[in-house]
């Protein structure tokens, strides 16, 4: 009776043991599976955010390559047409102004007959200068040259002015003001209209036509 009764007592030692390691090993087996998915889900997060990047870098990449691109395709397009006769941009639709900068001989015939040579010299910025070429004046130290200004027009026009005295006689002077309008007819050469406009008196001014040289 007592072996029996040890042998249950036994039995039930174990259940109650095996039970207890049962809910003992139970919360361990749940917080190690809560800490893996954790571990997984932050993992699975990561490879998510590493995976975004990388398409952000890629995506980025990709459109500044093609920019550059684009802006090679243009550049290349603009130096072809630049150095192309055939470009819209060449000089049979678009000439270069001739440069009035330099030295001018002028020939002046006025309509009365009177015939009056001078230099004009161009310079930078419509300024220049109106020089008389009369040994007559030179010889009697009278003033021969003066400030001018210049401009260039459309359709290769040009305009120059300034202030002269000429020669009345041996000693007169006939003091007044020269304004050229011509146009070039070549590099070198400008053809066309000029007016004298006294200072001195109630004179009419003189009329007549013009031509300038370049001069070397």
């Amino acid at each position: 009776m007592s072996t029996r009764m040890s042998g249950v007592l036994g039995g039930n030692d174990k259940i109650r043991m095996t039970k207890l390691e049962a809910m003992t090993n139970a919360p361990m087996t749940n917080n190690y599976d809560r800490a893996y998915s954790t571990f997984v889900c932050h993992a699975v997060a990561e490879r998510r955010r590493v995976l975004r990047n990388s398409f952000v870098i890629r995506h980025s990449c990709f459109v500044i390559s093609c920019a550059i691109l684009m802006a090679l395709q243009t550049s290349f397009v603009a130096m072809a047409e630049t150095q192309s006769p055939s470009s819209p941009r060449d000089e049979s639709v678009s000439p270069r102004r001739p440069d009035l900068v330099g030295r001018w001989n002028i020939e002046i015939s006025f309509a009365d007959g009177g015939q009056r040579s001078l230099r004009f010299e161009a310079q930078g910025e419509g300024k220049g200068t109106l020089e008389l070429l009369d040994p007559r004046a030179k010889a009697w130290g009278t003033p021969t040259s003066w400030e001018a200004k210049w401009t260039l027009g459309k359709e290769n026009d040009v305009t120059f002015s300034g202030s002269v005295e000429f020669m009345l006689g041996n000693v007169g002077r006939d003091a007044g003001t020269l304004e050229f309008r011509g146009k070039f007819e070549a590099a070198d050469s400008i053809t066309g209209e000029v007016e004298f406009s006294p200072l001195v008196g109630e004179r009419p001014s003189k009329r007549g036509t013009f031509k300038a040289t370049r001069s070397n």
